[in-house]
């Protein structure tokens, strides 16, 4: 699935406004039709200077024809009356404060996020999964990429201005709060919902007008004005990941958290990422939509290890497990005190200041011993658990290989209902096709939920490269066009991510050429060998080179690392234009290949398979180093009908052959009846095919 959005939002709030990259819902081609003169009119609204002009919600409602007046039910109003209560907590003697930025992201800079800390969306309105929103005592102002432009001008109520990241012209938060507060005031910020490095980017941006960064502490001021209505946060229970699906026991992997410790002088460590939580305990949740994790934070100590969770999520045999590896239990919220314990006691903290949040990291700075010099109780550096979840053991591979090969099986089941159903000209929406394929997926053993929400996009709207349908807004499914689907599937030992593009008709000569450039890059980058060490961007242009050629190419990040049985993006590597990422790729990670094309209000494209870094035995050793290449994981058809022969070289057509008898080879023997047979047609030789 393409995860990477060109936004440029300022420094200080790019993990805070970005944090998930699956799309929000996105409008139909029929509504992207009615909105073209809006489109036009914002297009030409600029200064005197030319710059694109930020424009209010109540002004791109009338630029659409739409009255800004509404009645107590409208809820425009509900919103503004929202902003109101807001401000109204800015003069509180324990708050006082000039301006609040309420970030999209939870207490761990999760992907995704319960709804009870769903806040952003709450106080504006706006359900798109990225944004920052920011309100001073007179203003307030949203700031988005341009996958949500059209979803937020539809949801803003009338007292928001949409901030549209990335265009020109439009200023970054911290140069707006620059810009329209006058000097010396005071920003207010949940310090839970920072990093500590944003938090101080963010701090150092604003004193240029000396402003002052303001951590409101002991309350979040959108959970002030929810109250009552509030969701609570989730119960669910956890469990024990199974050890044939991890390959390691916790006792090890703390003992190797130690050494870690021991290795940097450091006395304990803090972990706040979820998923880096989950893999070092072994253990699995379902507190958050599409990652099987659970809401905790853990301290590893020397001799100790401490876990921070609702105790209800633990039943007799997750605290059998834990008790097993010598870890205690604390309440979720007793965090911060314990932290203040270790400074107090002069202990020396490994942090990751790129993920643990602010909260944590000033109270351990604030109460060192020597508050002067607290920086230097501690370690800042990357978690250590980061790089070793990336690169899975033999349990984790085999776990990955045997979920794939359940989810080709249902694929193969749905792209054959699918291709009935369309061909007999059964009406079926995206959204409809969306749930039939979550039905044949529930079918597979080991099935838990999806992966991510499904991108199911018809035509024009699988050029919306983060496309989510939704009931009151979609296409329906037919053979005239494209149709892109990006899904992907939570295993009790796996995870699943894939795309393909089909066309139920007769595609054009230019879809086709587009189609086949696109394989191309996917099996330029699938056939690459490569010397150990090599950062991911290295390999981005090969994906990109056969697009090139002819003037095309993709907004997005050709790879994506993914963790086994737990989120479906994972770091720290990635395989992107973004050449600021320099971590090294090593074997026994796991990476997407996904190139695509996207061709606005008319179509798209993109071919998605997740691989497998392996070693690979060569002929030579140059330097005395060892050389990567890839494994396939994902083995379903890629359509034959879109591909162009007379642009394939020979080799590439052996590598189509090759992948489709790999294919029928491994999963035909998960299907019976027709759907075996559709799978047999569908990966007949290339020339078969042709002639």
């Amino acid at each position: 699935m393409a995860i990477e959005a060109a936004a440029r939002l300022s420094p200080s709030l790019a993990v805070a406004a970005f944090p998930t990259r699956r799309p929000a819902p996105a409008l139909s081609p029929y509504s992207l039709r009615r909105c073209l003169p809006l489109i036009r009119a914002l297009a030409s609204s600029s200064g005197a200077d030319g710059r694109f002009v930020a424009l209010s919600s109540s002004e791109l409602r009338k630029r659409r024809g739409l009255s800004s007046s509404s009645g107590p039910a409208d809820p425009a109003s509900a919103g503004d009356e929202k902003l109101r209560s807001l401000r109204g907590l800015f003069a509180r003697p324990d708050v006082a404060i000039d301006a609040y930025i309420v970030p999209s992201q939870d207490a761990h800079q999760s992907e995704f996020i319960a709804e009870c800390f769903m806040r952003r969306a709450y106080l504006t309105g706006f359900t798109g999964s990225a944004g920052t929103a920011v309100v001073t005592k007179d203003k307030a102002a949203l700031w988005t990429d341009g996958r949500y432009f059209l979803q937020a001008e539809k949801e803003l109520s009338h007292g928001w201005t949409l901030m549209r990241s990335g265009n020109h012209g439009v200023p970054t938060t911290s140069e707006w709060l620059n810009d329209v507060l006058p000097s010396g005031c005071r920003v207010g910020i949940d310090p839970f919902l920072f990093s500590f490095d944003a938090a101080e980017e963010l701090k150092d941006s604003i004193s240029n007008k000396n402003h002052e960064l303001v951590l409101v502490r002991g309350m979040n001021l959108v959970d002030e004005i929810w109250g009552d209505a509030r969701p609570k946060p989730p119960k669910e229970p956890t469990r024990v990941h199974d050890i044939k699906y991890a390959g390691i026991d916790v006792l090890s992997k703390l003992s190797f958290m130690r050494s870690h410790l021991a290795e940097n002088g450091c006395d304990a460590v803090v972990i706040s990422m979820l998923d880096e939580v989950a893999w070092l305990l072994n253990m699995r949740g379902s507190d958050v939509p599409h990652s099987p994790v659970f809401y905790s934070y853990l301290i590893v100590e020397a001799s100790t290890a401490t876990l921070f969770v609702d105790s209800n999520k633990v039943s007799e045999d997750v605290l059998k497990h834990l008790e097993k590896a010598g870890i205690k239990l604390k309440p979720y919220e007793a965090i911060v005190s314990e932290v203040e314990r270790l400074a107090e006691k002069g202990a020396k903290l490994w942090l990751d200041s790129s993920s643990v949040n602010a909260a944590i990291v000033t109270a351990f700075k604030s109460s060192c011993p020597d508050v002067e010099n607290g920086a230097l109780h501690a370690v800042y550096n990357v978690s250590p658990v980061t790089l070793a979840k990336s690169v899975k053991n033999e349990a984790e591979i085999e776990g990955m290989k045997n979920s794939h090969l359940r989810d080709a099986a249902a694929l193969a089941e749905f792209w054959c209902w699918l291709e009935k159903e369309v061909c007999k000209k059964v009406p079926l929406t995206e959204v409809e096709v969306a749930e039939k394929l979550l039905e044949f997926r529930q079918k597979q053993d080991g099935f838990i939920e999806t992966s991510f929400d499904t991108i199911s996009g018809y035509g024009a709207n699988g050029a919306i490269i983060h496309y989510r349908p939704t009931p009151e807004d979609c296409s329906s499914v037919g053979s005239d066009n494209l149709f892109l689907l990006d899904s992907g599937a939570q295993y009790t030992d796996g995870t699943t991510d894939i795309t393909r593009t089909v066309h139920f008709g007769e595609p054009s000569p230019r879809q086709k050429e587009c189609f086949t450039r696109v394989l191309q890059g996917h099996i330029a980058l699938d056939v690459a060998v490569f010397p150990e060490r090599t950062p991911g961007f290295v390999l981005d242009v090969l994906a990109r080179s056969s697009l090139w050629k002819i003037g095309l190419d993709y907004r997005h990040g050709t790879g994506h690392g993914v963790g086994a049985a737990l989120n479906v993006h994972e770091g720290p590597q990635s395989i992107s234009y973004r050449y600021g990422n320099l971590t090294a790729l090593q074997k026994g990670m796991i990476v997407s290949n996904e190139p695509g094309y996207y061709e606005d209000n008319s179509f798209g494209i993109r071919i998605e398979n997740l691989l497998l870094i392996k070693e690979l035995n060569l002929a030579n050793s140059f330097g005395g180093i060892s050389y990567l290449g890839f494994e396939k994981l994902t083995f379903v058809p890629i359509q034959s009908k879109l591909i162009d022969t007379s642009l394939l070289s020979p080799l590439e057509i052996n590598w189509v052959n090759e992948y489709h008898e790999e294919v029928w080879k491994k999963v035909s023997p998960l299907l019976s009846g027709d759907s075996r047979d559709w799978l047999w047609k569908n990966t007949r030789p290339l020339l078969d095919v042709t002639h």
